[in-house]
């Protein structure tokens, strides 16, 4: 007996053909140079796995296609997010809506997508505060391209805990030491920032100690 075909994977090239005749985009080709990445991020949105694509592919993508990110991750990857309740059913007649309220939902999709873009999360306030200091680094021309990511954090209450190059009071509960000894209270210098969502935290910022000549 022939063994089982392996099941299709789910083919979302229809759904992005439908946002790119909506953009005025007539190809792959146009999309991926309109959204100057490469060919293969185009056909990762094809085989639905948005959630693979770096931070900055996703917001070019985006942009290009009109959407927003998080609207992007939802309709081409695998991501389980569902449809609000309909407003007129009670507890009694959904018993299982109890499990999957919005909130709960809203909260899942955003650990999902805060989970990919973690690497990302600790490493580009540092970028940025290189770039900041010497304007010649390519990297400056970035910095503008990614802040309509910035405030979409900042709309889901992810706060950063203090800034790179910022001399603060050394706390072990939200600073991890990159090197050397500090005690609680001392000043340090902040390397990479932390962030905290509501009382929740995520990460903690990377600090080294200050040396002070007596």
């Amino acid at each position: 007996m022939p063994p089982a075909a392996s099941p299709t994977p789910p083919d979302y090239t229809p759904r992005l053909r439908s946002l790119m005749m909506a953009a005025n985009i007539p190809s792959f080709r146009a999309l991926s140079q309109a959204a100057t990445v490469s060919k293969t991020a185009v056909n990762r949105l094809r085989r639905g796995q948005a959630e693979a694509l770096r931070g900055e592919v996703l917001h070019q993508l985006a942009q290009a296609l009109h959407q927003s990110i998080p609207q992007l991750l939802q309709d081409f990857s695998n991501l389980a997010i569902a449809p609000p309740a309909e407003p007129g059913l009670q507890p009694d007649d959904q018993p299982q809506l109890a499990q999957t309220q919005p909130e709960e939902l809203r909260q899942a999709f955003q650990q999902e997508v805060l989970h990919q873009i973690e690497s990302w999360l600790i490493q580009w306030p540092t970028a940025v505060y290189a770039a900041q200091k010497n304007p010649q680094v390519p990297a400056s021309r970035l910095v503008p391209l990614l802040r309509p990511v910035e405030q979409l954090l900042d709309h889901w209450g992810l706060e950063a805990i203090a800034s790179v190059g910022d001399e603060v009071a050394y706390d072990p509960q939200q600073h991890q030491l990159l090197n050397g000894h500090a005690q609680a209270g001392d000043r340090v210098l902040v390397r990479y920032t932390g962030y905290r969502q509501g009382d929740r935290l995520l990460h903690r910022a990377k600090v080294s100690p200050v040396n002070r000549e007596a």
